[in-house]
């Protein structure tokens, strides 16, 4: 080793201790990484003298679980099978086997099913760098799935968001900033998304050697990061280094070390075939990593198979072609025509039988068949719920997920004693901007402009001003209140008819009179003689607009709402929320009364129903423009939500496209506001609440504290005011990069890693990967690595790292390398190893890492994986080094 001690100084005094490793042949050339996979068998004792359970040997409990599926599969017939490869699989009396549905989401915290605690973002969280943190997040995430299943099925629910099977994680490659859906995974880097998912996955899936807690679903496998708008149809054609050393890691780390239960496939095509029926990929799953577990299809990626891809005539091909690769279950619709593909012989009852086989299995060992007294998970209680405990753990999440980004001439953090502070921006007091998507519903969201009116003392000033809308076309809907609302007799609020039925028939159970339209009922129907799953309800009477002008309107509800307002604007119906992402426009009368009639109806689930309106705006920068000048100090707050980056949606602004984004620069309206604010003067922090990047180059040259939050999560607003106040020391880190313009980037569709992400990026980025600032500063000493090693071989190391500053906090130590000589192409350096650490005042802790071998290998020109001898430089510090400029210079 020639290790070259501290030779980059940071203005922080984060110091990288730099060394050169050298890798010597052994008598093996090169290493090839073999998978093992491990046959786990199970025992059954019986004692003697103790007689079987009566009834089929499915039900008995004692019975291996192998033993018991064969017994229940042999009791089935060819289309009873057949339903049961569906994601909504009907229930066979006969068996007594009860229906269940296989469609559930928690990606962070328990979603679509009523009240729960809501975590921030994914990507959010991977800005913690911290795996413990994941892990926990992941088992209060199946505590609740757990209780709200059991208490589903108390009340006789076994319908869509009710079972144990979760969708979750997503953890494909945030290779591209465009991408709409990027904020669901764990960052752009391989190892640090199969690090965090691995801990997820381990708590959600639980600890009890006989039963899994719930299913976890490592998605979408395995190539798939948009265009969101021609995902069904696209060709990703990655090379096979990009495949094996980009794409494949983290989906690997899951199978093998967390064992992760499920895999999805997705939408698009791999090099031709479809990610769902892909031989290569199958092949790569199970006979190359020994996975055990089930595969699901994306919804209705299997029709997608011959509508969209063309490369077979009908429903009936596609489903052959899926279940013969190894597409277990479906979340769609063709499988209904595997009996045809039979008798076309294009499919057979060995690989239905194959595929039921695994299904059933997965339910076995949830414990779905056996007494609740056998199933630890099966007691948990639905208190648990939106807990206080679990409301601790989504803070400390969100404060642990904080990336100080700048901070120059220590600005921050604010002092306690303002006179006045304005808080201003279209992201300040909207819970929809805490969450991203997939989410549930918290009881008691803290937006940030709550958060610092809750940690201020009355003697400072709170000023609040919106200042723009979200974007240019997208209003701010909120529900219409009920001063504005009559009934036909003319008092206020809206007559109510609630319908024991889903349409709205015959005589309502009871009429009342509703003072506006904005209700979460959770699991519970709005009356106790309604059934879950079975009422309507009709709201009629008259809008009263209080001024002239365009007025948008929308309804966010669960499952369906409709609406009619008078004789210009009638709406369809909607299904959850898309309704509310295109708000419907209309010009009304100040004083003109509008007839109204709003009707919903549930038939699944939890509840929702707001109907939602923007009025005419009045001048909101010059608002915002008011209170900056009277303050002391302004929290600006900007950035995007899921109205604007998302799934396949229907937005197309300025920006961005269908879910995707087009650049990254903050939306036009945000722009204005931002440089009003600034020509006051005034000492300003801006907070980013976003999942994507942005290219925030004018606010970073001319506000002097940035920090993004991401999506913080239900408690994100108070998150956001300790770090302000200094409350909490932030210790985030950027799980992607912030480029300075999407010129910097290759073209969206192309699947190639060069030009992407910090691994292969060669330009100068706004902020690094890896990048976040602190109170205080850490000094890094003592980088201790071997002489050499050799192939086949563990690297251990050593660094110690020393708070130097005033404060204690986190640090979260980074350790990258770079493979100086290899035969191939790599990365200009890469994340091997990392470990967030709680230092005191003065506090110094030696940190000790051991790469394997697998670590430094390489495909190499004939496609296989292999250890090269040769040098490696290694780098471990605060963040990533390579980087000058103002990523350096305001750390």
């Amino acid at each position: 080793v020639i290790s070259f001690g501290r030779i980059n100084i940071y203005a922080s005094m984060k110091i990288f201790p730099l060394g050169l490793l050298l890798v010597r042949s052994s008598a093996m050339h090169r290493m090839k990484i073999l998978s093992i996979g491990l046959l786990l068998v199970s025992l059954s004792i019986r004692l003697a003298g103790q007689s079987a359970p009566a009834g089929p040997a499915f039900l008995n409990p004692d019975l291996p679980v192998e033993q018991r599926v064969g017994d229940l599969l042999s009791r089935m017939t060819l289309d009873e099978k057949i339903s049961q490869l569906s994601y909504d699989a009907p229930g066979i009396e006969r068996l007594a086997l009860p229906p269940y549905n296989w469609w559930n989401e928690c990606l962070h915290g328990v979603a679509r099913a009523g009240y729960a605690t809501v975590f921030p973002q994914a990507v959010s969280m991977a800005a913690s760098w911290n795996r413990q943190l994941i892990k926990e997040v992941g088992v209060v995430t199946a505590d609740e799935a757990r209780a709200k299943h059991h208490e589903f099925v108390r009340r006789a629910q076994r319908g869509l968001y009710q079972g144990l099977t979760f969708w979750s994680p997503n953890i494909n490659i945030f290779r591209d900033p465009r991408w709409g859906r990027g904020h669901e995974t764990y960052g752009e880097d391989p190892y640090l998304t199969g690090q965090l998912g691995k801990a997820f996955v381990e708590g959600l899936q639980g600890d009890d050697p006989a039963y899994l807690k719930v299913v976890a679903t490592a998605k979408h496998f395995a190539v798939h990061s948009g265009p969101e708008a021609s995902r069904h149809a696209f060709d990703a054609q990655p090379s096979e280094r990009d495949l094996r050393e980009t794409y494949l890691p983290a989906f690997r780390t899951l199978v093998e070390e967390a064992k992760v239960y499920s895999v999805m496939g997705a939408y698009n095509r791999l090099r031709g075939q479809p990610a769902c029926a892909s031989p290569l990929l199958f092949d790569i799953l199970r006979r190359e990593w020994g996975f055990e577990g089930y595969v699901v299809s994306d919804c209705w990626a299997i029709s997608d198979i011959w509508q969209f891809h063309k490369i077979l005539p009908d429903d009936a091909s596609a489903a052959a072609l899926a279940i013969e690769a190894g597409c277990d279950l479906e979340c769609g619709s063709s499988y209904k025509s595997l009996r045809e593909a039979l008798a076309r012989g294009l499919a057979t009852e060995a690989a239905i039988d194959r595929a039921l086989r695994r299904l059933l299995t997965a339910r076995f060992r949830l414990g779905m068949f056996d007494p609740p007294e056998r199933v630890a998970y099966a007691n948990i209680p639905f208190s648990i719920v939106d807990s206080p405990a679990h409301r601790a753990l989504a803070g400390r999440a969100a404060s642990e997920s904080i990336v100080l980004l700048q901070n120059d001439g220590g600005l921050l953090p604010f002092s306690k004693n303002l006179r006045r502070l304005a808080v201003i921006g279209p992201n300040a007091d909207d819970p929809q901007a805490l969450w991203g998507n997939y989410n549930g519903i918290p009881r008691a969201p803290v937006t940030v402009l709550q958060g610092l009116r809750n940690k201020l003392s009355p003697q400072t000033e709170v000023l609040y001003a919106q200042g723009c809308v979200l974007a240019d076309g997208l209003p701010a809907m909120q529900p219409v209140p009920a001063v504005y609302l009559l009934t036909p007799e003319g008092g206020q609020g809206l007559k109510a008819e609630y319908f024991a039925n889903t349409e709205w028939s015959g005589s309502p159970l009871w009429t009342t009179t509703d003072a506006q339209l904005d209700f979460a009922w959770d699991i519970n129907p709005p009356h106790p003689q309604l059934s879950p799953g079975n009422y309507s309800v009709r709201w009629t009477g008259y809008l009263l607009p209080p001024v002239s002008g365009v007025y948008h309107f929308s309804e966010w509800a669960k499952p369906y709402m409709d609406f009619s307002l008078g004789d210009s604007l009638r709406a369809g119906g909607t299904y959850e929320h898309h309704a509310a992402l295109n708000p419907r426009a209309i010009f009304l009368e100040g004083g003109k009364k509008y007839a109204l009639e709003v009707r919903y109806k549930n038939f699944y689930g939890d509840a929702s129903a707001r109907f939602m309106w923007a009025p005419p705006p009045g001048d909101l920068l010059a608002e915002a423009q008011a209170v900056a000048t009277q303050a002391d100090a302004v929290v600006l707050v900007l950035g995007l939500n899921e109205r604007l980056e998302g799934e396949e949606m229907r937005v197309q602004l300025d920006g961005f496209d269908r879910g995707d984004r087009t650049h990254l620069n903050l939306p036009q309206s945000q722009q204005r506001l931002l440089e009003a604010v600034v020509s006051s003067g005034k000492p300003i922090a801006l907070v980013l609440l976003n999942g994507g990047a942005l290219s925030v180059n004018w606010a970073a040259d001319h506000v002097p504290a940035i920090l993004t939050a991401g999506y913080p999560g239900q408690e994100g607003g108070s998150a956001v005011a300790d770090v302000l106040f200094g409350d909490y020391n932030p210790a985030g880190r950027l799980p992607v990069t912030y480029y300075q313009s999407v010129d910097q980037l290759p073209a969206f569709d192309n699947y190639d890693m060069e030009g992407r992400t910090y691994r292969y990026f060669r330009g100068q980025p706004l902020y690094p990967f890896g990048h976040g600032l602190s109170y205080t500063t850490f000094d890094y000493y003592d980088l201790q690595l071997p002489a050499e090693v050799k192939t086949g071989e563990e690297v251990r190391l050593s660094v110690t790292v020393r708070n130097t500053g005033r404060l204690g906090g986190d640090e979260v130590v980074q350790l990258y390398l770079t493979d100086e000589e290899a035969s191939t192409p790599r990365p200009i350096r890469q994340l091997l190893a990392f470990e967030r650490v709680q230092l005191r005042r003065g506090e110094a802790r030696t940190i000790s890492f051991t790469l394997g071998p697998e670590q430094l290998a390489l495909i190499n020109a004939d496609g296989q994986w292999a250890v090269e001898p040769g040098w490696f430089t290694v780098s471990v510090g605060g963040k990533q080094p390579g980087f000058a400029g103002r990523a350096d210079a305001a750390t």
